[in-house]
């Protein structure tokens, strides 16, 4: 399951995020990922929770958003979505398409828990 080691490697990106915003933990994971990106959604949310265990995101949500096929037409310029299996143009039928979103696996956002601040003394 290659979705586990995904999940290994998105712990360690959010851990390197809490280290260097000097937080306590994280509580909310936002991953955007697209249907080309070779990673099922499904298996790396269940994949999650055993590469997060005894982190300091062991409790976090994680917040997978589905990004759309889009793809731009060499040969009339215009952006449109596409399906899968089919990436052609949604405005002329060209099949000559560029794709420009579905194919991402991008750590969007962490929110991070920090320690409270103690007031100055007065």
């Amino acid at each position: 399951m290659h979705e586990l080691a995904v999940a290994q490697a998105l712990v360690e990106q959010v851990e390197s995020v809490i280290r260097q915003h000097r937080a306590q933990s994280a509580s909310l994971i936002r991953v955007r990922i697209g249907p080309l990106s070779g990673v099922v959604a499904e298996l790396l949310a269940n994949a999650f929770p055993l590469a997060a265990a005894g982190s300091r995101m062991e409790h976090a949500v994680l917040d997978l958003v589905a990004a759309p096929i889009t793809v731009r037409c060499e040969t009339c310029g215009a952006q449109t979505e596409a399906a899968m299996n089919r990436l052609v143009c949604g405005a002329c039928g060209d099949w000559h398409t560029r794709i420009t979103s579905g194919d991402e696996l991008v750590l969007e956002s962490v929110e991070l828990e920090t320690a409270p601040t103690l007031a100055p003394n007065s």
